[in-house]
């Protein structure tokens, strides 16, 4: 069967007019190219090397903003398409949230995980993200956390959060520090 070809941004989330960003492809393939497409159209071609292609956003204008897919294909041939990226170019106009997970970065498998996104705004809104995947983790209400019950090793990875208020249109904060999770 044709393999499967995984898309995700990174670092995930909104990015600010003039930030950078990198969308990442993915298959376990051994050689072949990934073209980059955005609405529908082929932007980008990169060659295949490892077994990823990362293609680089930056100086991101509005023009940036967009549903991209990646299509994995070898010589002519067009073998398989991923799932579609949306990247969003906004202003940030909310302080830099603070992430934190409880009990602590280094858990065992069955734990019950924390996330707690903090920021400096009463009625913000936050998305906990994961590196690696293509939409976000969990949307988190103001004043609550997340919580993740009975981790494993599927759970392992680097998180960040990203906060917003919906009033007339959305205002976004910008990207948290990075936080690893590790599952023994």
């Amino acid at each position: 069967g044709a393999p499967t070809i995984s898309i995700f941004q990174k670092p995930a989330g909104v990015i600010p007019p003039g930030g950078s960003t990198t969308i990442c492809c993915s298959c376990q393939c051994d050689n072949g190219y990934f073209d980059l497409y955005k609405g529908g159209q082929r932007v980008h071609t990169l060659e295949l090397r490892g077994s990823r292609a990362e293609f680089s956003i930056s100086n991101a204008t509005q023009k940036d903003a967009g549903a991209y897919s990646c299509r994995y294909r070898d010589g002519g041939t067009g073998l398989a398409h991923s799932e579609t990226v949306e990247i969003q170019v906004q202003e940030f106009r909310l302080p830099e949230p603070v992430l934190s997970v409880l009990p602590g970065h280094d858990v065992a498998a069955g734990a019950d995980v924390v996330f707690r996104c903090t920021i400096a705004h009463p009625k913000a809104g936050c998305f906990l993200y994961l590196e690696g995947s293509v939409k976000e983790v969990k949307f988190i209400p103001k004043d609550e956390d997340c919580k993740l019950s009975h981790v494993h090793k599927g759970n392992e990875g680097r998180y960040s959060c990203q906060c917003f208020t919906r009033n007339a249109s959305f205002e976004w904060s910008a990207v948290s520090k990075t936080l690893d999770l590790l599952v023994r």
